[in-house]
């Protein structure tokens, strides 16, 4: 199944300034769903990101609760070119994805998560070991922009690192030559 995404807002109503400004990590979730709006402009500045010799080693993951996302079913589902969602997997895996990443349970409260993955073959095949720095600073990149987008439409997000890599993957049925580098829960923040 896919889900087209909804065209992202070129201009919003705040400024990259005052994003800049508000941004914090934030824990806590209200159990309101977000918008198909909402989840198609975070989505769409995800992809936004600089990439070292263009060689895009990274992949997104969206992880939706039950009834978490507007006109869109609980599962995991993988971004296809930045503006599509495809179903990789059914269920509500954000319980499971909290215990994966050392029983941080606020993940399970936030109605969405990212989680940004790394295939870094992309970027080593060009670069060697020098590559694994640049998927890392992608990664940054990536994150940064999910953390603006949130605060410029007024959501909470943090990034977390703390997770057994294993359990993650295993969680998310990733495919071996993908790594789990970043999780990121998004919901309206209390």
């Amino acid at each position: 199944m896919q889900i087209k995404l909804e065209e992202a807002e070129k201009r919003g109503k705040v400024s990259l300034e005052e994003a800049i400004e508000r941004r914090r990590s934030r824990r806590a979730f209200k159990r309101t769903a977000v918008t198909k709006k909402q989840l198609s402009q975070l989505i769409w500045s995800a992809g936004k990101a600089p990439s070292a010799g263009a060689t895009y080693p990274l992949e997104l993951y969206v992880v939706i609760g039950k009834e978490s996302a507007e006109d869109i079913g609980a599962g995991l589902y993988h971004t296809k070119k930045y503006s599509e969602l495809e179903l990789h997997k059914e269920g509500d895996l954000r319980e499971e994805l909290a215990v994966a990443c050392l029983n941080q349970m606020f993940i399970a409260d936030a109605p969405v998560s990212f989680v940004i993955i790394a295939e870094y073959e992309r970027t080593t095949r060009k670069y060697g070991d020098r590559g694994v720095r640049y998927v890392h600073i992608e990664v940054g990149h990536v994150s940064q922009n999910i953390y603006l987008q949130c605060e410029a439409l007024g959501l909470a997000t943090v990034a977390i690192g703390a997770f057994y890599d294993d359990e993650v993957a295993e969680v998310l049925s990733l495919p071996e030559r993908y790594k789990p580098i970043y999780v990121m829960p998004v919901g309206v923040g209390l």
